[in-house]
């Protein structure tokens, strides 16, 4: 099923045909003619806050980039960067801001249809529970959620808004969750995530977390688990609004195999103390093979030239199709929802209670 333009822009009732009712009756998006005839055809304008460390900050944009513009081929979206002062940036990196990044107060004025804040590195930054450090987001998510239609918070990010809205705070894990793993749909009905395969992959690379529990203390609604029920995607209560990832179905196929390759560097001049295990359920065994080669190497002090090239050559991605989906149908549901006037968060008759009706 391809709901990539069925999301971004819904069939219109035209007859009283009886498949438009049972389509109604199941969800689907169907929009009926007096609503059509009246809607206005218009651009959409969704923040991208970009927290990510200096040497990920570029390959984050264009990965969240290539993600938005794959899954919608009908409505016109710009992209607004931005950061926030939440910590130093390098000189390189500060130039590429000054240059190409917005200012949030000046997209306030504006005013933004939509909202991503991407994760940051929690291993080398204060964890979110100190409000001190991370006051800009903890700012950036109650405006967000007075003044924007709905927000997508990615790992840590998601962290943040467990924290500062429902008293939450994540735990640390001995050993990081790292690799590619089996997710299940729990919510099949879900406008976000109907149409999509019941059983998904998705890349996770943290140690910090929020557990099942948590959300459902918090009320959130979780949409996307693995068998052990390791969160991946919940929303708020309201369905839409708030939308936590604790996973990266943004990445890209070669992703976790270059962090792999920055962790046996930093093994190989004594920045970690043990060398990396390898990413779960990602490398196939021709590629460990190689790879176990190269430990061998590099642990018997021998010079041993990572084969990047190689291996990205016989990478799998198992999660790109699923990703696309559920960023398909959160676009089309942010046109269908928010208001022309992007000083407003929705339409005239949309709940914000309720906004997906569910």
């Amino acid at each position: 099923m391809n709901i990539i333009y069925s999301e971004a822009m819904p069939i219109v009732k035209a007859s009283n045909l009886p498949t438009y009712d049972r389509l109604i009756k199941e969800g689907r998006p169907i929009l009926p003619t007096d609503r059509a005839v009246t809607q206005d055809i218009r651009e959409l304008h969704i923040g991208f806050c970009n927290l990510m460390p200096d040497a990920a900050m570029e390959a984050t944009e264009r990965q969240w980039f290539r993600l938005i513009g794959e899954s919608n081929r009908v409505a016109q979206i710009y992209i607004h960067p931005f950061t926030l002062p939440v910590f130093e940036r390098g000189q390189d990196t500060q130039t590429h801001i000054d240059a190409y990044y917005e200012n949030f107060e000046t997209l306030k004025t504006a005013g933004l249809d939509a909202l991503i804040v991407t994760g940051a590195n929690e291993e080398t930054n204060p964890h979110v529970s100190d409000i001190d450090t991370w006051h800009p987001l903890k700012e950036l998510l109650e405006w967000a959620y007075d003044n924007v239609a709905s927000t997508i918070c990615s790992c840590l990010a998601s962290h943040g808004l467990m924290t500062y809205y429902h008293g939450q705070k994540p735990s640390w894990r001995d050993t990081k969750k790292w690799g590619v793993f089996s997710h299940k749909v729990t919510q099949r009905d879900h406008p976000l995530i109907r149409g999509m395969n019941t059983r998904l992959d998705v890349p996770h690379s943290r140690f910090s977390e929020i557990s099942r529990s948590q959300y459902d203390k918090a009320g959130m609604n979780v949409l996307i688990e693995t068998g052990t029920q390791d969160v991946h995607l919940a929303v708020s209560p309201d369905g839409f609004r708030q939308i936590c990832l604790q996973g990266h179905p943004e990445y890209d196929t070669s992703s976790l195999m270059k962090e792999y390759k920055r962790d046996v560097g930093w093994y190989q001049t004594g920045q970690m103390a043990h060398y990396p295990p390898l990413p779960a359920n990602y490398f196939n065994d021709e590629i460990i093979h190689i790879l176990d080669g190269v430990k061998e190497k590099i642990l018997a002090g021998e010079k041993a030239d990572f084969p990047e090239e190689e291996i990205t050559a016989l990478l799998d991605n198992t999660w790109a199709d699923s990703a696309r989906s559920f960023i398909a149908g959160w676009i089309g549901h942010v046109y269908q929802t928010t208001n022309v006037d992007r000083q407003k968060l929705f339409m005239d008759g949309i709940d914000p209670n309720n906004p997906l009706n569910l």
